[in-house]
């Protein structure tokens, strides 16, 4: 299959955590179309399991949702070289006031591939060492232990939306709860 030709990428506005493109494409049937492109630098999540296997879970206020959400630890890298591990490490402690000697990849996701190249790596974490939470001040973040059982029902009723959440429940719920 021919494969489409991106022959201009234009700056529109750049922002604090994303960069807003404006794309200038010829299509495989030589139509020149333009698409809206989100620039992203990337991002590290963790599942932090603990010791009797409940999953630590954050609670906070989304602006672009206007709502209390329920998800795993997440942040953006520190620029697009940051390695995901190391994000992964320092977003862990920051959002639940626990670290780990050593984090294992579950799985990496692209968020909204249609218009955006943010992309997730996504890492369990076990052996939880208590630590303390250092959050941005822009942050208010409770924690949360679930099982896997009530996490993947509240995927399943709605109550988690999010996509980096849910992919990270259900491949742990895959690969070490069969």
């Amino acid at each position: 299959m021919e494969v489409a030709e991106r022959l201009q990428r234009t700056l529109v506005k750049h922002g604090a955590i994303i960069d807003l493109y404006d794309d200038t494409v010829k299509t495989q049937a030589g139509n020149i179309v333009h698409y809206d492109f989100i620039g992203h630098k990337g991002a590290a999540a963790v599942l932090p399991v603990r010791s009797d296997g409940k999953i630590l879970m954050v609670r906070q206020y989304r602006n672009a949702v206007d709502r209390l959400t329920l998800e795993i630890p997440a942040g953006g890298k520190n620029g697009a070289e940051e390695p995901p591990y190391d994000c992964a490490m320092r977003e862990l402690e920051e959002e639940t006031g626990y670290r780990t000697e050593k984090l294992e990849p579950l799985i990496e996701i692209y968020t909204t591939f249609a218009f955006c190249n943010e992309k997730i790596s996504i890492f369990l974490a076990e052996n939880l060492i208590p630590s303390h939470q250092n959050l941005d001040e822009d942050e208010c973040i409770d924690v949360e232990p679930y099982s896997v059982e009530e996490l993947t029902e509240m995927i399943l009723d709605g109550t988690i939306m999010d996509a980096k959440t849910v992919s990270a429940i259900l491949a742990y719920k895959a690969k070490y709860k069969k």
